[in-house]
């Protein structure tokens, strides 16, 4: 069986990016007696100048992408495709529009752990943010997300207390915005091949056929 390294570029206040997470795990079950999938998290901010004690959500949105009826189209939209996957989205719930450097920093200590840690914190925090409507730019929010996902919580306290690694996320957002990410959910598949937007399971099921497929013709011409 080939495996394939998904590197997962995100933001965890994107709700296309949860859909993408919900849409990537149905592909990844259809595959699964076929192509081993491993993921990393990699970190995006769609809205990296927020303070970090956020901003009215509503207002800011609603600012952003040209008015409360915009907003209410594209959150009706995105409700009933949540509903498809099993995600229960509550937009009139979020209060607080979070800078998520913080979030982001939570999910590079998970790696440091192990994907299956990293995924149950992305897990997490999309659910407290787009379910929940909990601020992840909170500190006692991201502690608790720390807490349920089994992370040592005085340790990730005394980090979130730092400048720990803000330096290493900026940087991996740069890298990002460099090879020419410029929305989010971006899946880059062995580091060879791109797939832009939260695409229906199908559509993800089928490039990862492909993707193993010449994988495995590559190997065979080099025996």
């Amino acid at each position: 069986m080939e495996r394939l390294t998904i590197d997962l570029v995100s933001d965890v206040v994107c709700p296309w990016c949860y859909l993408g997470k919900a849409r990537l795990e149905l592909a990844i079950a259809e595959v699964q007696d076929e192509v081993g999938i491993d993921i990393n998290w990699r970190p995006y901010q769609l809205n990296p100048d927020i303070p970090a004690e956020g901003v009215d959500h509503h207002k800011y949105l609603a600012e952003k992408l040209g008015g409360e009826d915009a907003v209410r189209e594209g959150h009706e939209r995105l409700t009933a495709f949540g509903k498809e996957v099993g995600i229960n989205f509550d937009f009139a719930a979020i209060k607080i529009g979070p800078n998520t450097l913080d979030a982001h920093r939570l999910m590079h200590w998970a790696m440091m752990e192990g994907r299956e840690l990293q995924d149950k914190v992305a897990t997490a925090l999309f659910k407290a943010n787009f379910e929940d409507g909990r601020n992840v730019g909170n500190h006692a929010v991201l502690l608790d997300i720390a807490e349920q996902s089994g992370l040592d919580t005085k340790v990730i306290e005394n980090l979130l207390k730092s400048d720990a690694d803000k330096d290493t996320v900026q940087a991996e957002i740069t890298a990002a915005k460099d090879m020419g990410v410029t929305g989010v959910p971006f899946f880059i598949i062995d580091q060879q091949y791109a797939v832009s937007g939260a695409q229906t399971p199908d559509v993800l099921a089928n490039a990862f056929r492909e993707i193993a497929a010449s994988k495995a013709e590559a190997r065979k011409g080099m025996n």
